[in-house]
């Protein structure tokens, strides 16, 4: 599918593009509120300040995708794949990101308040000066990654190894 098709028929009134092929495609500031892209090929999108507000992502491949500044608000990413995605800045509260692979993933300055992040893969991932107020990070894998100045880490019940939390400038290795 085009992008060109894509927002013809998302503006027609169409929500589900479940299993669509998008990799690669150029969605810059584009507004894709309850869209149904469960099982697409997202890889290697350009969709910075995007508004993708309650849709889902469950199993979409959006690995490599520049998803900085983009509007996640109540997604389903569960068994999502984000590795190497860069979600800079982006809105992530109340999403859904259980197993979700986002390994080596850019998640800095993100705001992932109230995210199930419940045995995701974050190994690698980057999560300095984000805001995990209340983020669910149970048998979630954090090895290799960092926290510098993270906002309300609660790291009971995630697995730890080799990551160096720095809350507020302090240092804290695990």
């Amino acid at each position: 599918m085009s992008t060109e098709e894509l927002l013809a028929e998302y503006a027609s009134g169409r929500r589900d593009f479940r299993e669509v092929d998008l990799s690669q495609a150029y969605l810059f500031e584009c507004n894709l509120q309850d869209a149904d892209f469960q099982g697409s090929n997202l890889s290697r999108i350009y969709m910075p300040y995007a508004n993708l507000g309650r849709a889902n992502l469950q199993k979409a491949i959006l690995y490599g995708a520049e998803l900085s500044n983009t509007r996640f608000q109540s997604v389903n990413l569960t068994d999502a794949d984000l590795t190497q995605a860069n979600l800079f800045r982006a809105d992530l509260r109340n999403c859904q990101l259980q197993r979700a692979n986002l390994f080596s993933t850019n998640f800095q300055s993100a705001d992932l308040r109230n995210a199930d992040l419940s045995f995701a893969d974050l190994s690698g991932a980057n999560l300095d000066s984000s805001n995990l107020d209340q983020a669910k990070l149970i048998g979630a894998k954090l090895s290799r990654c960092t926290l510098f100045r993270a906002q309300s880490v609660d790291l009971e019940g995630a697995e730890v190894d080799g990551t160096t939390v720095f809350p507020d400038g302090h240092r804290f290795e695990f």
